[in-house]
This record gives C-alpha cells, sequence and structure tokens, in this order.
C-alpha cells in the first residue's frame, strides 16, 4: 500500500469511527453534521459511512470563516442580538427526532482576533437564548453526539509554525490519527479498552464519597466542594433509549460537578485557551464562593472578562475534570490550540453550564431542582486547562478521610 492509500485507509477509519463510535448511528436515525468549508472530502466520506450505517437521512449545515469574519467586522451591531429562527428550528429538528448531531472542527484558532467583544459576547448570548432547547438535550444526554476535527492550513500553521509549510497539515493528520487510536491495528476495539479503563477510574472515584477536592500547584491553590450525589463520569455516554455514544473524540477525562458556590481560591491557566477565534493565555482566576471576583490575563484579557459577564453563570463553575500529564496528547508535546484536544492533555475546569448527568437523577430534575442542588445555568460552557506535570489534588471525604488523588501531575489512587 502506497503513502497516499494508506493515509485515504486512515481517513476512511476516522469517519467510521465518528459513526460507529462517535455518534453511534441507528438504524433509521437522522444525521445533523455541522462543518466548516474546507472539509468536503472528509464529510463527503462520513455522510457515505453513515448511510452505509443505516442513517434516515444526513443533513450537512455549512458554514464559511472567511464569511463569518467578514460577518463579524462588516454587519451592523444590532444583529448580534439574533438567533435565526428557522436554524433554532433546525437543531430541534434533531432533538424531536431524537437524531444524532456530529460537529466537524477545522478552524483557525485566531479567526476573530481584533474583533470587537462585544460582537462575539452579544452572538454568545443571543445563540445560547435560541438554543437553549438543544443544548439542554446535549448536557442531558437525551440526543447522541460527538465532536471531530481534521487539519485545515491555518490551525495547521498556528500549531507547526516551525515546520515547513508543506509538512504542517500531514503532521497535524498524524497527531490527530495517533490522538483517537486511528493507528491502532483495531480502532474500535482500542477505544473499547481505552472507554474501560476510564470508566474503571471513574468507578473508584465514585467510591471514595469525596466531599472537597483542594488543588495546588504554582499559582493555583483551589477548593472545590461536590455535591453529596455527585458521579464521575467518563466521555462515553448513553441516552434515554441505551444509545452509548462518545462525546469527544480524542477523551482522556474523568469529569464531574462542583457544587456552585463551593469553589474557593485563585486558579492559573496551564495552556491558551482558544475561544470564539481569539486566543486567551496565561489567565488568573480567583474565585469566592463560586463567583470569580477577579480575572486577568496577559493576552485576550478583554475576551476573557466578556466571557465572564456572558450571563450570570458563566461567573462559576459548572465542571471539574481529571486528566493525568502522563496522556497521549500530553506525552505528544503538541499544544493544538483547540480544546477538544488541549482539555485531554490536562486538568481541567469550565466556566459555565454544569452537565446535570453529573448529579444522581439529574436529567429528570427541574431547573429549580437542579438550583436547589448547586448546578450552575449558563448560556456558556468553556474549559480551561490548568494541570501540570506538578499540580497535587487531596480529596476529604464525607467521613473525613484526606485522600491523595494527584500526585505531581498523576494519579495518586
Amino acid at each position: 500500500m502506497n503513502l497516499h492509500h494508506a493515509f485515504q485507509d486512515k481517513v476512511k477509519k476516522f469517519a467510521q469511527l465518528a459513526i460507529k463510535v462517535g455518534v453511534n448511528i441507528q438504524n433509521d436515525q437522522p444525521l445533523w453534521i455541522s462543518a466548516p468549508i474546507g472539509t468536503e472530502d472528509f464529510v463527503r466520506i462520513v455522510v457515505k459511512e453513515a448511510y452505509l450505517a443505516g442513517a434516515r437521512n444526513v443533513h450537512v449545515q455549512w458554514y464559511d470563516e472567511e464569511i463569518m469574519r467578514t460577518h463579524y467586522e462588516m454587519a451592523r451591531d444590532d444583529v448580534f442580538h439574533e438567533y435565526p429562527s428557522w436554524l433554532a428550528g433546525a437543531h430541534e429538528w434533531v432533538v424531536d427526532l431524537k437524531g444524532a448531531f456530529l460537529q466537524i472542527e477545522a478552524n483557525d484558532p485566531d479567526l476573530l482576533k481584533g474583533i470587537d467583544p462585544d460582537r462575539i459576547l452579544h452572538y454568545e448570548k443571543a445563540s445560547g437564548d435560541a438554543l437553549d432547547r438543544f443544548y439542554e438535550a446535549i448536557e442531558k444526554d437525551e440526543i447522541s453526539w460527538s465532536i471531530v476535527a481534521i487539519p485545515s492550513q491555518k490551525w495547521a500553521d498556528k500549531v507547526f509554525p516551525e515546520l515547513p509549510k508543506s509538512e504542517r497539515v500531514p503532521t497535524l493528520w498524524d497527531r490527530i490519527f495517533s490522538s483517537v487510536r486511528i493507528d491502532q491495528p483495531d480502532p474500535v476495539s482500542a477505544w473499547k479498552s481505552h472507554i474501560q479503563t476510564l470508566s474503571d477510574k471513574a468507578a473508584q472515584l465514585n467510591s471514595l464519597g469525596l466531599k472537597t477536592l483542594y488543588y495546588q500547584d504554582s499559582g493555583t491553590d483551589l477548593s472545590i466542594e461536590l455535591h453529596e450525589d455527585h458521579i464521575w463520569l467518563t466521555g462515553a455516554s448513553s441516552t434515554p433509549q441505551g444509545q452509548r455514544f462518545i462525546a469527544n473524540m480524542p477523551t482522556e477525562e474523568v469529569y464531574t460537578v462542583p457544587v456552585k458556590t463551593g469553589v474557593n481560591g485563585t486558579v492559573s491557566s496551564t495552556k491558551p485557551l482558544a475561544y470564539n477565534g481569539n486566543v486567551i493565555d496565561g489567565f488568573v482566576l480567583t474565585f469566592v464562593n463560586g463567583e470569580i471576583t477577579e480575572a486577568s490575563a496577559e493576552t485576550g484579557e478583554e475576551i476573557l472578562r466578556k466571557l465572564i459577564e456572558t450571563d450570570e453563570g458563566a461567573a462559576y463553575l459548572g465542571e471539574v475534570a481529571l486528566v493525568p500529564h502522563q496522556s497521549p496528547i500530553s506525552d505528544s508535546g503538541v499544544l493544538f490550540y483547540n480544546t477538544l484536544f488541549d482539555e485531554n492533555a490536562s486538568n481541567h475546569l469550565a466556566i459555565g453550564s454544569s452537565y446535570p448527568t453529573c448529579i444522581r437523577d439529574g436529567n429528570i430534575l427541574s431547573d429549580e431542582e437542579r438550583e436547589e442542588k448547586g448546578l450552575n445555568e449558563s448560556v456558556v460552557h468553556e474549559d480551561f486547562m490548568i494541570g501540570s506535570a506538578t499540580m497535587n489534588i487531596d480529596g476529604v471525604c464525607h467521613d473525613g478521610r484526606k485522600i491523595p488523588i494527584f500526585r505531581d501531575g498523576n494519579w495518586a489512587i
């Protein structure tokens, strides 16, 4: 097999993985794909694999990053307070028909650099409000969904500026293939084994009865309270109909939900955050009773502040995720400038909405009941990386036991 055919074989396996393991499409199930211009060849293969797997109907919603940039530069201010009702309805179509949603990313991390942060903030809020029912279905695992990424030239240029231009995209392809286990003889079996390993770790954490986590590292001194009914989960989820899916590919995390008002101290980022076409880096957040009371950043501070101001819940945390420093993506030494990858190389937290599935019976709780249990609500959910090779985390159990959870960036249990 020559190099071209070997590459095409890997691309096909990746498409099959996205369909059969990522969204795990079922017979007669509709599929909605969101993808940027430039990914057409890959998306065409994904669509074929979806129909081969029994999909009823596959709809692709394309978007063009250059047009998006022009829109942010030239549209009237009031436009960013709106979201098309027909597009919100299309997303709800997926929910109504218990379809599947696949997001394919190839984004330029600097796409919206220099754009008025208020425009980004207002559109984030408008779209979040309009898509509330769709995002709630995502958060409650009511539909199967997954996110995968493939290279674009601008993304590869950002990740590998030291390489000759012609080598950047192929190198990024290789790193992505490795991160999603396409380089394994049987990627599907490799994923099953990997998810079992993560599930075992989540079960171990669930058996401890943790009440509080204490984080210590350079620039980080943070305590996070966990609800007595919290559950540690992995990237493998299941719909009410029993359809298994993997929301993020790659995934290396086990995660749960903090008590909204139970976060205190200071935390420092350890990797840049690529957020809405901007890069935020070197930032420090201070929490008092769950709320971010101070925020500073070496790069993108105004964008960070606007993110935190999106709504009331954007100033609180919605997720706590544990990822050992010695993990495949971290060991690669590559900074991806893409949260899908970088969050799986590092312990991370998320600003904004929580996943109700991380609380016992959380997916059947009303909004009022979720609030009573300390779950955060917001139109945003933005992961940021805080892990390092020197981070220590201790857990205190409800019975008073103190247990080392992480030592020097890796599992201690």
